[in-house]
This record gives C-alpha cells, structure tokens and sequence, in this order.
C-alpha cells in the first residue's frame, strides 16, 4: 500500500481524515456508547454503567493499525476493538464491562460505523457541492451572451454561449447534489440486529433498543435489519459515482477548451501549479485531470459495493469486507474530485477573444444550418439544402469563405444582406439565453424538479 505517496495528490487532507482509520474507530466508538445508553433507557443496564462505557470510548486511545492486525484472526476490526474497550471500562468499573457490546454483532457496529463515517464526509462533499453551484452560477450568468463554437463529437456544430455550457454544469451539479444531500438526510441508517438479525439476545427489548439507539445517533430506524440488504451502501455508491459522473463531464470540458489549439479557459494559475517536468512552457490543467483519474476511480469503487450486494443467507460471507476499503475510498475520491473542480470552477480564466476566432475558424460553415432555413423560403428545403451542401463543399475544397460562394452561388436568390444576416453567428443561438436564465432561477430557487 504506497496511500502515503498517491493519496495525498488526489485527495486533500480533510477527506482522507473523514475515513481515516481513526475515523472509522471514533465512528465504532460512537456506535458502542449509543448502544449502551440505548440498552440503559430500555431498562436493560443500569444508566451509570451506560455512562462509564461512553466515558472510555475515546478514539485516542486506540491505536487503528494495532486493532487491524489483530482484527485480521476474526475477519473485521471490532473484536479487538470490544476487547480493548471492555479492558478499557473494567479499570473503571468491572460490572459496567459486562455489559459492553451487549446483544450486539460486529456487523452491527461496523454497519453503524459506515453509516457515521458516511455522513460526515458526505458533509464534506456537499460543501464542495454547493461551492461549485455558486461558481457555475456566477460563470452562466457573467457569461450568458458571450458566444462559442458548439461542439458535437468534438466537431464544431452550432454557435452556442459559454453561459449555455456553464448553465448546463449547474444544472447536472444541482440535480447530482441533490440526490447526494437526500442520501445523506434519509437514506443513512443504524443497523441492530444481533447475530442472525433476530436481536434474540435482548428478549422483547430488541426493537426499543433499535429505536433508541437510531434517536441517540441522529440515524433512521430501519424497518428490519439490513445485514443482507445491502440497498443503502449501494446507494451511497450510486449517488457518489452520480456525483463523480458530473464532475467528471466538467473536468473533461474544460480540459478539452484548455488545450493548446482551442485556448478557450484555463484553469487558475498557482506556485508550481500545472507544470511539467520536462518543457517549462507548459500549463497543464492539473486540477481538471486530477478529478478526471478520481471519477474513473469512484466508478469502479461503485461497481464494487453494487457487487457486495449478493450476500448468502443471513450473513455474507465476503461481500460484506469488501464494502469497507471501497466505500472510504469512493467517499475519498469523490471529495477529492469534488475539491478540485470547485478549485477550477473558482477561478477559471475565460477567454471570449478566442471564443470568437474558434467561432470564425470554418470560414461560416457553423451556420450553413441557418443559411439553409433562410434559403428555403424561396426555393424549398431540399433544393435549399443541396445547394448550400455544394456550396460548403466548395468552401471546404477552395478554402474560401462560405460568404463567398454563397455570394457567387446563391446572389440571385439571397441578397448580401441576407446571407450575411444568415451567417451572423448572434442571429443563430436560440434558446441559449432563456437556458440559461431558466438554471439560474432554478439555482436561486434552491431546487430542482
């Protein structure tokens, strides 16, 4: 595992933190204390022991690494952990360790625990969220009206407004937001189920412990235990790799507008940033590729939890321990790609000149559409279109202008003023505006239908 050296170029500190193995402890922690003051309300224990075991549950005073070796016997990290705790509480009191992990299974508490680490890096990715709204935002409008070249399968199609392109980030950003931020407030909830999801162990207790215990911890109380419903981790994969998807369709626009030949945008300058070992000149988008390798990554990790869904029985046997490390690292990734594109979003350089030079680069050829519409109303739109479809081939074949040999082709049937009415990429945008007005309203709305 070489995590030290690549983890910290995609990913930036406060995200590896969030599903850190000290993460995933505090998390487990929480979940161990909560289970005993849930069990203490439901009359089980005494309430002074429920309290003394919450008063050891420090993170601090365990070590990840030492929990994970000795883990590796029994398959998962919460048998050293309960041991350590109950060594831990009967310092404090012998009777209160009796009651330690009561009633409960390790997938219970490593469950809980992913539903925990789960909602706070989710927070963080909202932020990061919501930041790069603001900023396709502040781009759609700024830029509502300035012109650029369309492109479909990376030809030049039609003119459209950088506003249009930014507009339709926001959009894709809000409705993957959204879908992000309802998993985090509904979809995230404690698992109880004992050893084969009966709760057995706690006699007619069982379900108030359930319920306490999902009021203890801010989570929602599920129906019936989900050790073999694995629906919720694979939703949390789907609505990351929703996100991913997204970012990653901003990340390759504006690696692609970046580029030498079209110049359009650049991605804001830093110390060192973007730089090239070899040639000095170079101006990488830097930041646009880094989430562009984070979504590839995320995508995957997706696959992965999707998979760990097919579990035997009552307890899988593999599907489960390969949720762990994936899901850490779809949360990582996500939040990484995530910070990176608020960082291009931010403080993305445009550039409308040359927006207006790739706009004129095919002589007129953009709106041979356009020219086509306005020729029919003399002649019919299929003789109009085979007459204009010649006369771009000519301007392709020449390099001449396509004014040109409209001009020679079509003068007695256009005038001049028409056609260049016709090839005046302004007169050819129609909708593009009220596009983007209809996301900018729907940003400030705060939602989306």
């Amino acid at each position: 595992m070489a995590g030290e050296l690549f983890r910290p170029i995609f990913v930036p500190e406060r995200f590896s933190e969030a599903v850190s193995g000290r993460a995933w402890i505090r998390a487990m922690l929480e979940a161990e204390g909560a289970l005993a003051l849930a069990q203490a309300r439901a009359g089980l224990i005494p309430r002074q022991a429920a309290e003394t075991i919450v008063s050891c549950c420090d993170a601090e005073s365990f070590v990840p690494e030492e929990i994970g070796r000795e883990g590796r016997a029994q398959g998962n990290p919460v048998p050293p952990l309960v041991r350590a705790l109950t060594r831990a509480v009967s310092e404090v009191s012998e009777d209160a360790a009796f009651h330690v992990h009561k009633g409960a299974t390790s997938q219970d508490i490593m469950d809980t625990a992913a539903m925990l680490v789960s909602r706070h890096a989710l927070g963080l990715i909202l932020a990061e969220i919501d930041g790069i709204s603001a900023a396709c935002a502040r781009l759609a409008d700024t830029y509502r009206d300035t012109m650029m070249p369309g492109r479909t399968l990376l030809q030049q199609a039609l003119p459209t407004t950088f506003g249009k392109k930014a507009a339709g980030w926001l959009v894709s950003v809000l409705e993957a937001g959204t879908r992000l931020r309802e998993m985090r407030q509904s979809g995230l909830a404690v698992q109880l189920g004992g050893a084969a999801g009966t709760l057995a162990s706690l006699g007619p207790a069982g379900t108030k412990v359930l319920g306490e215990l999902a009021r203890e911890l801010e989570l929602a109380e599920p129906v019936i235990g989900w050790h073999t419903d694995r629906v919720r981790i694979s939703e949390i994969g789907s609505a990351l790799s929703l996100v991913a998807g997204v970012l990653g369709k901003i990340s390759q626009d504006v690696i692609l507008m970046a580029q030498t030949e079209i110049g359009e945008v650049a991605e804001p300058a830093g110390e060192g940033r973007g730089g090239s070992s070899t040639l000095p000149h170079k101006r990488n988008p830097i930041l646009s590729v880094i989430a562009a390798a984070n979504v590839r990554r995320v995508l995957d990790l997706s696959h992965t939890l999707q998979a760990a869904m097919v579990g035997e029985h009552e307890r899988a046997a593999g599907a489960w321990h390969s949720e762990w490390e994936a899901l850490s690292d779809a949360l990582a990734l996500t939040g990484g790609a995530a910070a990176a594109v608020r960082e291009v979003t931010v403080g993305l350089e445009i550039y409308p000149e040359k927006m207006l030079e790739n706009l004129d680069a095919t002589g007129g050829l953009l709106l041979a559409e356009n020219v086509v519409t306005v020729a029919a109303q003399h002649l019919g739109r299929l003789e109009a279109h085979d007459l204009i479809e010649e006369a771009s081939h000519r301007a392709l074949e020449n390099g001449k202008p396509l004014r040109e040999e409209l001009l020679s082709g079509l003068g007695e049937i256009l005038s001049e003023e028409e056609i260049d009415a016709a090839l005046d990429p302004a007169h050819y945008l129609g909708s593009a505006g009220e596009f983007v007005d209809r996301a900018l309203k729907r940003y400030r709305e705060g939602e989306i239908k």
